[in-house]
């Protein structure tokens, strides 16, 4: 009779048992490589302390320092030279501003340099003129690059990549590469020394026409086509599916039209020659000839000539950062 002798496996955590460790390659089983890390880990933080592992995208205090202060730098930089044009506009004429030390805070705060400025030029009706070329400026800019805009990036029709590479083109050419021949035709069509001629040339821009047009061209083929399905013509889907998509868009190009206008200083200095529609900036030339050693009334007449631009900004500020960030219909 043969004794047969059979082995059966452990039956560890009642009737239904459990599966074993799985042993890797050299034998070792799970609890035996955990074991292996703890030691290792315990080798490499001796004296109580382990190796710190850099975590995505959290920064140490050290970064955040080295931020901070390059963030102040900048800061520093770009509003420093306004507000010391700031300080000085609002200094007397008893507080010396050519010392070694001058104070940055005024010790005396006045508004008569403001005032000095308005009785020496007629800086009400250089305000005015400035405006009234601005506002044409930022009409047509809005008007025709959106017009623009949404015939490059939503119609069908020939020549449309040409039409495109042309505007493209224009943004390598200079301005001054056309100066002469855009103050030819302002003069030939009897609008020189107008303020009308001061407006023409920038109430359309090649930038704003492809800014408006990459703002036309997130929006998904899709919409226009259900549109069309619908029988929306083009200017029905212009207005009420294109426009509500890129009013930050639009909010941009007005802000940028108004800067250009309003701080250009060439293209009025060639055109305009009556001193009563001369614009803001070209009229403040004349404080600093006659008030040449005065730095307090030039910066005055420096602060007269920011205030409206930090209004408009203030105002479509939240529209401005809508635009930056703007990529069309979202889902």
């Amino acid at each position: 009779m043969t004794n047969t002798t059979s082995t059966t496996e452990p039956v560890i955590g009642g009737a239904q048992g459990a599966a074993s460790p799985t042993p890797d390659v050299t034998g070792a089983t799970d609890a035996g490589r955990a074991s292996r890390q703890n030691g290792r880990g315990g080798r490499g933080g001796r004296g109580g302390r382990g190796r710190r592992r850099a975590v995505w995208g959290v920064m140490s205090t050290r970064e955040k320092v080295v931020r901070y202060v390059l963030l102040v730098v900048v800061l520093f930089i770009t509003i420093g030279p306004f507000l010391w044009q700031l300080s000085t506009s609002l200094k007397g004429a008893g507080e010396d501003i050519y010392t070694a030390n001058p104070s940055f805070i005024p010790s005396e705060p006045t508004f008569e340099n403001y005032l000095k400025v308005a009785a020496a030029i007629p800086v009400w009706r250089y305000i005015g003129n400035s405006l009234l070329v601005a506002a044409i400026d930022v009409f047509g800019n809005i008007v025709f690059a959106t017009l623009a805009g949404f015939a490059l990036a939503r119609l069908q029709w020939r020549h449309r990549k040409l039409v495109l590479g042309l505007f493209l083109g224009t943004l390598v050419l200079p301005g001054e590469a056309t100066i002469i021949s855009q103050f030819v035709t302002v003069k030939d069509l009897g609008l020189a020394d107008n303020l009308v001629g001061v407006a023409l040339p920038g109430m359309i821009a090649a930038l704003n026409v492809l800014l408006m047009f990459n703002a036309f061209r997130q929006i998904p083929e899709e919409i226009d086509q259900a549109a069309v399905m619908d029988g929306a013509n083009a200017m029905q889907r212009l207005r009420y599916i294109s426009l509500p998509a890129v009013q930050g868009t639009i909010a941009v190009i007005a802000i940028f039209s108004f800067i250009g206008a309003w701080d250009d200083f060439l293209w009025p200095l060639i055109v305009l020659q009556s001193p009563e529609n001369l614009t803001l900036t070209v009229g403040l030339q004349y404080l600093q000839g006659t008030f040449a050693t005065d730095q307090r009334m030039i910066a005055a007449g420096t602060m007269i000539a920011f205030v409206p631009i930090a209004v408009i900004f203030a105002v479509l500020q939240r529209f401005f950062f809508k635009g930056v960030e703007e990529g069309g219909v979202k889902g």
